[in-house]
């Protein structure tokens, strides 16, 4: 095993002198969990060996799982695939992005007498900062270091070395890291906003980061926040350099998939990098369409699909405040025979100028549950159209050859369509199984199905009337006779819509259970649309209570969430599709059933 070891490449990947090994292969002395910052992921320190030398290394989260699953453990040999070499603390410290674990070499106790690599004091000097200067560096320098004299400075290594050689990925930079500098892409770039809070006000602005490893967010306060905002251009490339503070990511203000975020500091140094091959334009992690069901409510993600509708520029007010919002909803469609609305706004609302039938990626949108599923672009999002991606010239392709022509399904009847389809799977309950087991009494929402039959219906809150612009469904209110105003969008109807939201009992052999349902199963189960319910009880209110009554003693296949109500502390019951029962199915299925369990017929039967 010892001849499987690459003798000597430790000390090579520190030494630039020295001839280097792409992919080198060392065993593992020991692994160990380091603690993290509250919040943030497990990351892991092992001790690599060459049988010359062995160094500390710092492993990736995207690493933990072959700790966890006991696979990169003490004594066994690996292969380095992505690494980079960097100096913490007077220590030299491997980062370690990628590895493979060699299982057929298996493990054996320490190999040889290795030796820790030393460090030259060169290495370890604390760097200069650099100032501001026509040639593209930008940072602060500090008064003490300016009046040091010349013979302190000549053992400094410059912050900002002129090739760049020791570029640390995004990806490894976590609150370990101290000295470091990324060589990255500035993909958006915020406006100036202002904060308040009890200690003050000030103001910001957020770029963010990009390089092939992966992307990270970066905020400048305060004066930060003006000196730098002119250097940041979105596309430019930037060597960015310590000292930046690392720190845990506030998710609710980015849309970036990384567990860290970046703070420029004082001495923080920037500069703009001529050489930007490199680096990436934009990376996506898109979402089908078609898999948005699947997706939680308030996740950020990216989406990538045909501009099939462009609605004009509408205002809404805000709940809360009143103050007007501009928004504009989009329509878009994928090769998964999915749709889904998704809104943008303010600015980006009024300047939006891509044509129908473009394809446009979208990065940074907040998935909600309204209307099944819907998407709204975050304000740190981005927008490109007709991106040069293999998956936008694939989606081009297929529309123009065949997506054009398509129907589209939408989120809000994938609920229903998945009594028929399977879309989820069916897990029939007995009612008496969905208290036993307290289905929706947990953080997320459990689904069931039930075979049950309606016993009672409420008569008094089945339906409302809503506002008839089209995805508002808003309560609206009579101002005059033939006047019914919507104070969500503030629009005015001769008559409203009515939706059903009616609360129904249903029954079946193990117990009762009370159950919401709204407009689309309200139709179902009462077999007229709302609309058509509310003018037969202002003609005749008998005849009204007594297609309620029909509609009970009717059995159902009923596809159901369970849900905790934070308010009541309870659990509350939506349907959300209702199927009438194929009885020939459904015997076949209990026959099935019975001849599933062998039980054999005695002779005389």
């Amino acid at each position: 095993m010892a001849n499987n070891i690459t003798v000597g490449a430790l000390s090579a990947i520190f030494d630039d002198t020295k001839e280097k090994v792409a992919k080198p292969i060392v065993q593992c002395l020991h692994v160990k969990l380091l603690s993290s910052p509250s919040g943030g992921p497990d990351r892991y320190r092992a001790v690599f060996s060459d049988i010359s030398n062995f160094v500390q290394t710092m492993l990736a989260s995207s690493l933990n799982d072959l700790v966890n699953n006991g696979a990169l453990r003490r004594g066994c040999f690996v292969q380095l695939k992505s690494f980079q070499a960097n100096f913490v603390k007077g220590k030299r410290i491997l980062i370690v992005l990628d590895l493979d674990v060699l299982e057929d070499l298996g493990e054996c106790e320490r190999i040889g007498d290795p030796k820790p690599l030393e460090t030259k004091v060169a290495e370890v000097e604390k760097p200069t900062p650099t100032a501001i200067s026509s040639d593209g560096f930008y940072g602060v320098v500090s008064e003490h270091s300016v009046a040091q004299p010349q013979r302190h400075q000549r053992a400094t290594v410059p912050t900002m070395a002129p090739t760049h050689a020791n570029i640390y990925p995004i990806e490894a930079l976590s609150p370990y890291s101290h000295k470091w500098t990324i060589k990255a892409r500035c993909t958006n770039k915020s406006a100036i906003k202002k904060w308040y809070n009890r200690n003050g006000e000030g103001r910001l602005f957020s770029v963010n980061l990009l390089d092939d490893s992966g992307e990270i967010r970066a905020t400048a306060f305060k004066e930060q926040c003006d000196l730098l905002y002119p250097l940041f251009e979105e596309g430019s490339v930037y060597y960015i350099s310590s000292p930046c503070r690392v720190q845990m990511a506030k998710r609710e203000f980015s849309n970036v998939n990384n567990d860290y975020e970046l703070t420029f500091e004082r001495d923080t140094v920037i500069e703009r990098a001529e050489d930007h091959e490199d680096v990436p334009q934009m990376r996506f992690n898109f979402t089908s369409i078609g898999h948005l069901h699947s997706v939680e409510k308030g996740t950020t993600i990216d989406v990538l699909g045909v501009l099939k509708t462009v609605e004009p520029v509408a205002e809404v007010p805000s709940k809360s405040t009143g103050k007007r919002y501009t928004k504009r909803e989009l329509m878009l469609v994928d090769d998964t025979g999915y749709s889904v609305p998704l809104t943008i706004w303010g600015g980006m609302a009024t300047s939006f100028d891509v044509m129908p039938d473009s394809v446009v990626a979208f990065k940074g949108v907040k998935v909600s549950d309204f209307g099944g599923r819907s998407l709204s672009l975050l304000n740190s999002g981005t927008i490109t159209s007709d991106p040069d991606i293999e998956e936008a010239h694939k989606l081009k392709g297929w529309y123009d050859a065949q997506g054009k022509f398509d129907q589209f399904a939408t989120h809000a009847l994938s609920e229903n369509a998945a009594i028929s389809t399977g879309t989820r799977q069916d897990i029939y309950k007995a009612i008496v199984e969905v208290r036993d087991n307290q289905l929706g009494m947990t953080e997320k929402p459990d689904y069931f199905s039930l075979r049950a039959t309606v016993v009672f219906i409420k008569q008094d809150t089945i339906c409302y009337p809503a506002c008839v612009q089209e995805r508002c469904n808003k309560k609206v209110v009579q101002v005059d006779p033939e006047q019914w105003l919507c104070e969500h969008c503030e629009k005015s109807s001769l008559r409203p819509e009515y939706r059903y939201i009616l609360s129904a009992n249903v029954s079946d052999h193990t117990g009762q259970l009370w159950l919401n349902c709204f407009d689309e199963v309200g139709r179902a189960i009462m077999g007229m649309p709302a609309n058509v319910l509310m003018e037969l009880k202002e003609s005749d209110d008998k005849a009204a209570s007594e297609a309620i009554l029909h509609a009970t003693c009717q059995m159902w296949n009923l596809k159901c969430k369970a849900k905790l109500d934070n308010f009541q502390n309870q659990p509350r019951y939506q349907v959300l599709g209702a199927s009438p029962i194929n009885f020939s199915h459904e015997s076949s299925r209990l026959v099935s059933l019975i001849d599933s369990y062998g039980i054999e017929k005695s002779d005389g039967e």
